[in-house]
C-alpha cells in the first residue's frame, strides 16, 4: 500500500498495476507516465520503505501497453462539483 500511495498523493495515474511472488518476497510492477524529477522521488520514498530492496524504471513492456489501451477510452467518473453557500462549508467541517 505505500507504494501506491507515494505515487497517487502525486496524482499520478496508475493505469497498470501488477503485484506477484517472487521467491521469499513479492514484486509489484507499476506502470506510471512520470518525468526525471518525478522518478528520483519515488524512488527515494520506495527506498525508504521497510523491506523495499530493489527499484528500477524501465521501458513498459508490450503486454502492458496491450492491457491499458482500453484506458483512455474507459470514461472516468465525472468530477465533483464546487457547491455554493451552507453546503460547502458543511462538507468542511
Amino acid at each position: 500500500m505505500r507504494i501506491l500511495t507515494a505515487a497517487s498523493r502525486r496524482g499520478i495515474e496508475l493505469p497498470y498495476v501488477q503485484a506477484e511472488p517472487a521467491e521469499q518476497s513479492h514484486q509489484v510492477t507499476l506502470l506510471l507516465e512520470v518525468n526525471a524529477k518525478q522518478v528520483g522521488q519515488l524512488s527515494r520514498d520506495w527506498y525508504a520503505i521497510v523491506d523495499v530492496t530493489d527499484v528500477r524504471s524501465a521501458m513498459p513492456t508490450q503486454d502492458m501497453l496491450e492491457l491499458i489501451d482500453g484506458w483512455a477510452a474507459t470514461p472516468h467518473p465525472p468530477t465533483s462539483a464546487v457547491s455554493s453557500g451552507d453546503s460547502a462549508r458543511a462538507a468542511m467541517a
